[in-house]
């Protein structure tokens, strides 16, 4: 058998070019095993051991080409070694080839080392302090230089020449390289402080009506910020506008763990007057205003009795108003519900009249930041004072509409 081996292989080499043809055809069969041995074998093998010491647990770890680009090497590198050895090859070609390969290992690793940096923000977007410390936008520099890095690789291959001949020349182009990575280098510094900080973070709802975004941060990159919609479109902004523009952040309001409610109600002015005694004993039916009727009648008796007989007429005393009386019960029914946060702010107070009627603004501060119960919590507020405003005297103030036309009735015409 080995003799008859040997007497091909003479046979062959006899024979220039069918020798070449078939020592051509077998790098290629072994380069294809190599690449299948190590793909399906060992590098994945290796990686899925690594994720799961890594991990603690048995989770799968997305790859993102990892495997499949390690692979890749290993066959550049049969390629580029067995050339050489083929024979009857002409110089020129194997200095090709091996130069290609040479270039095409580069571009492998730099993929891989690409990917490897993909996985390690999968990695680190698992922790539960990731969104407070964004590393997105530092892999990507970091991809930034290894492709640049891999592109002078690359050329100095292909040329069969010595990189520092490139780098070299990279000094008269460092204007040009200014300008052509003008954006990365402001959105690299735009990462960096936002990062160091903490203007913003994933999760977080922030507010930017120039540019029409209005709700979530859902990535945060080196280039672009995402934001999420309420009506659930995204927003691309560039990072350096959260530098160089201004913008809402509500992650205040809902690390405090109350949000504003801030309206007005608007009165007709023509509907406030002085409380009649009538009236007063008909409020002190209202728990909530026992207690104000008392100090405040306390009060204007000890002040109206300091004014000479010829003064007490009810023009020269002071007296309870409808108006007055309401802004006491709106704060002390506040006070009371138990979904408004008396550690906050809460104010009621007058402000100054409109020709839209007088306002009567509300100022105080819920005891949840979720948005659905936010807003029921202030409309059941608005509702009830709506429809007690009555048995006060007031009115609410709206423009006359088609209905109020309707019921207006015009004097008759002789």
């Amino acid at each position: 058998m080995q003799i008859e081996f040997t007497t091909w292989l003479e046979w062959l080499r006899q024979h220039n070019e069918l020798h070449t043809i078939v020592a051509s055809i077998f790098l290629v069969v072994v380069a294809w095993l190599s690449n299948w041995m190590v793909k399906r074998i060992l590098v994945r093998g290796l990686f899925h051991v690594a994720g799961a010491i890594a991990y603690g647990r048995h989770e799968k770890i997305p790859d993102h080409g990892l495997v499949r680009r390690l692979a890749n090497i290993v066959p550049a590198m049969v390629l580029a070694g067995g050339v050489k050895v083929v024979p009857n090859l002409p110089d020129t070609l194997v200095t090709v080839v091996t130069n290609v390969c040479a270039a095409f290992i580069i571009l492998t690793v730099a993929l891989a080392l690409s990917a490897a940096l993909t996985i390690a923000n999968d990695l680190y977007q698992r922790r539960e302090d990731a969104h407070l410390r964004p590393i997105k936008g530092y892999l990507q520099v970091l991809k930034i230089a290894i492709f640049a890095i891999a592109t002078i690789l690359m050329i100095a291959s292909l040329i069969d020449r010595s990189p520092l001949i490139l780098l070299s020349g990279l000094g008269a182009m460092a204007a040009v390289l200014m300008l052509i990575f003008q954006d990365t280098l402001l959105s690299l510094v735009a990462s960096v402080q936002i990062t160091s900080s903490d203007i913003i973070r994933v999760g977080d709802w922030v507010e930017m009506p120039q540019l029409n975004a209005d709700g979530d941060v859902i990535d945060i990159a080196l280039h672009t910020v995402k934001v999420q919609n309420w009506d659930k479109t995204i927003t691309t902004i560039p990072t350096k506008r959260f530098i160089t523009d201004s913008f809402k952040n509500w992650r205040g309001m809902q690390e405090s763990g109350g949000r504003r409610i801030k309206r007005c109600l608007y009165l007709d002015q023509n509907s406030v007057h002085f409380l009649s005694q009538e009236d007063i004993a008909r409020l002190r039916h209202f728990r909530l205003l026992d207690n104000y009727l008392k100090t405040k009648e306390s009060e204007l008796l000890s002040w109206n009795a300091q004014l000479d007989e010829s003064d007490r007429v009810p023009i020269n005393s002071r007296q309870l108003t409808n108006l007055g009386t309401f802004r006491a019960y709106v704060e002390h029914y506040l006070r009371e519900n138990q979904d408004i946060r008396k550690d906050m702010t809460l104010l009621v107070r007058q402000m100054a009249p409109t020709a839209d009627g007088l306002p009567l603004e509300l100022y105080c501060f819920t005891n949840t930041t979720a948005w659905a119960r936010y807003e029921a919590i202030q409309s059941d507020i608005f509702d009830h004072l709506l429809a007690i405003l009555p048995e006060f005297g007031l009115r609410v103030f709206q423009h006359p509409s088609g209905a109020d036309m309707r019921t207006l009735r015009l004097p008759a015409v002789n």
